[in-house]
């Protein structure tokens, strides 16, 4: 890589579910523009393709969801 010239390393993005609040009304799911959450076993799961837009967040009924950028 030339000298001067940065690497662009993808964003990874945590998303967070509080279970006790979650009514799994797969709002979250619908909204999700990359089709990052699906059903499994009658809970909501993250797939790994979250890219931060915070969409599921926004529109949790419950405010079950919650969307952070992965430090580590």
């Amino acid at each position: 890589m030339p000298a001067g010239t940065k690497r662009k390393t993808k964003k990874k993005f945590n998303w967070i579910i509080n279970r006790d609040w979650c009514k799994v009304c797969g709002i979250c799911i619908k909204m999700c523009p990359v089709e990052n959450l699906l059903f499994q076993d009658q809970i909501v799961v993250d797939t790994g393709k979250c890219i931060g837009c915070k969409t599921c967040e926004r529109f949790c009924p419950d405010f079950a969801i919650e969307v952070e950028e992965d430090r580590g």
